[in-house]
């Protein structure tokens, strides 16, 4: 039977509860067990598909098409396992399927309530991925404790706790303890009100997790522990890290791992195998290069709507032993005349994902610079269009060509609508989601970089590529290198006598993990730190020499 470990959060929203449930996960992991973690999130979208990034951060994609909170993305990099559906549920969710139950005449006539209704929907979802020979499941509820829209959410924790035996059930709520400068000293009033805020909803803490910007003293754990009712070494100390992948090791110096495992008496465990994970951390470390890697977006100034792409580059500087400085750079002020300015310091491009025509000119400007200059080149889904459209109209010299999504009347539609979307009206989950096959051609720089010529990655879009013009395309010199061995429809295009321009139809970023670094950024970096030392060869003669 599995056993159910449930993070809760209170103070204050971003506090890093999914960090914290991936860490424990990990170090469980690490310990030899079989883990999985959910995301329970309070609002009312169905899922987050339909969200702006500004709004929420990246939709993550899992392999099975489900579009899911970013902190999945954060499971998935930690634990080296794929989640699904299953693993990120929402108030809107559970609402449609009692709603749908509902009319269906499920409940044989009685008053559908929250109580016992809807609780005990979010309580069959908990339960649900314990049926799937795990033997501890980690549910992360999102929002903060006394928000009115996790209340159902705490309700079910609640019940849970009474009825699942003591053993099989433990609570770890995340909180704050901030530092006042003017008294110079950390506050635990926040906390504490927190717990009781818990406390009144029925559900009682286990383990308090303390995030905090100074260390803990004695005096301070034995403070919270009096008043939030813990035993003195479950109050865990959670400070400040440089970065995300060193939280692990900080929780298990605090034995956060050993104090759960206690409390679910698990009592047959080995020592930790984070061999892997260590050799990670120092590569992240101690670099011995650097590299300056320009992000096109029109997001930008939200970092977490590049999540997953930001932690691609983390996981590929480290297997290059190489630092990646990721610049920033907004399509919509990009021109012709500010280019090269723009981008001159550059040793590497990469045109990130996104919906809607704002910033798309720049866009354009910028990856013709990348072709021109021989500038290290990665354009990931509407950045792979970008370079379509872009060598349609340089190349081709096709000169309205665009996709039918800025002008649906262009007469060059090189990236145009499936026919399978054309007549979808619907937003939220109806694009071309998840896991698909790929098949690459032998010799292509993909086929060096993949090492294989069968590859499967995660899909989120609408328009692909246009065949009609693929002919052209490759008669010019773009060649597309990856096709869906089912539809035909293209997944890969790259340049052969460019250093390292490659456009890819899918979300590559989606699926690197700290102990499998995705091999296109991989190669992206390497090509990048390439090009750094050539140019700083060219700038320095003595560098080259040394170099030769």
């Amino acid at each position: 039977m599995a056993k159910y470990i449930f993070v809760t959060g209170g103070v204050t929203s971003s506090l890093g509860k999914g960090i914290i449930a991936a860490s424990l996960g990990k170090l469980l992991q690490a310990r030899g067990l079989k883990v999985t973690i959910q995301k329970f999130d309070p609002y009312i979208n169905v899922d987050p598909g339909t969200l702006n990034p500004y709004e929420h951060g990246e939709c993550y994609v899992t392999e099975d098409g489900a579009e899911t909170d970013l902190d999945l993305g954060h499971y998935e990099r930690f634990l080296n396992i794929f989640t699904s559906q299953s693993n990120n549920v929402t108030t809107g969710r559970i609402y449609q399927t009692v709603i749908n139950k509902e009319r269906e005449g499920a409940y044989l006539g009685k008053t559908v309530q929250v109580v016992p209704h809807i609780t005990d929907e979010i309580k069959r979802r908990m339960l649900l991925l314990g049926q799937n020979g795990y033997d501890i499941v980690i549910t992360e509820i999102g929002g903060t404790v006394g928000d009115i829209e996790s209340l159902p959410f705490i309700e079910a924790v609640r019940q849970l706790q009474w009825e699942l035996p003591e053993e099989d059930c433990v609570v770890v709520h995340l909180t704050l303890i901030p530092y006042l400068k003017a008294a110079k000293e950390l506050k635990t009033k926040p906390t504490q009100h927190s717990v009781r805020m818990l406390s009144q909803e029925g559900v009682h803490p286990d383990i308090i997790v303390c995030r905090t910007e100074e260390p803990l003293t004695p005096e301070i754990r034995k403070k919270i522990a009096l008043f939030c009712n813990v035993k003195k070494e479950a109050v865990i100390e959670a400070a400040d890290a440089p970065t995300i992948y060193e939280v692990p090791l900080a929780m298990m110096r605090e034995k956060l791992d050993v104090i759960c495992m206690k409390k679910l008496n698990i009592t047959q465990y080995s020592e930790p195998e984070l061999g892997k994970w260590k050799e990670f951390l120092d590569k992240l470390k101690y670099p011995k290069s650097k590299v300056t890697i320009g992000l096109i977006g029109k997001y930008i100034e939200l970092q977490d709507a590049y999540k997953s792409i930001l932690e691609a580059f983390v996981h590929a500087g480290a297997m290059n032993e190489c630092k990646v400085n990721i610049i920033n750079v907004h399509s919509e002020f990009i021109t012709e005349e500010n280019v090269a300015e723009k981008l001159g310091n550059l040793d590497g491009l990469l045109v990130a994902p996104g919906f809607g025509h704002r910033g798309i000119e720049g866009k354009i400007i910028a990856v013709k610079y990348a072709r021109e200059n021989k500038l290290p080149f990665f354009g990931i889904c509407l950045g792979m269009q970008m370079s379509v459209i872009e060598y349609a109209r340089n190349v081709l010299n096709l000169k309205d060509a665009h996709s039918t999504e800025m002008d649906p009347n262009t007469p060059h539609p090189v990236i145009d609508l499936m026919e399978e979307q054309k007549a979808v009206t619907a937003k939220g989950g109806t694009m071309r989601l998840g896991a698909y096959p790929c098949e690459i051609g032998e010799g292509t720089l993909a086929h060096r970089i993949y090492g294989s010529t069968k590859i499967s990655e995660r899909h989120r879009h609408r328009w692909e590529f246009n065949n009609r013009y693929l002919a052209d395309f490759e008669k010019a010199g773009l060649l597309a290198s990856g096709k869906n061995p089912e539809s035909g429809l293209v997944e890969i295009v790259e340049l052969p006598e460019h250093p390292f321009f490659i456009g890819v139809q899918y979300h590559p970023e989606l699926k690197s993990t700290v102990e499998n670094p995705q091999p296109i950024f991989v190669h992206f970096v390497k090509a990048a730190k390439e090009f750094a030392e050539k140019k700083d060869g060219v700038r320095n003669p003595l560098l080259q020499s040394e170099m030769i």
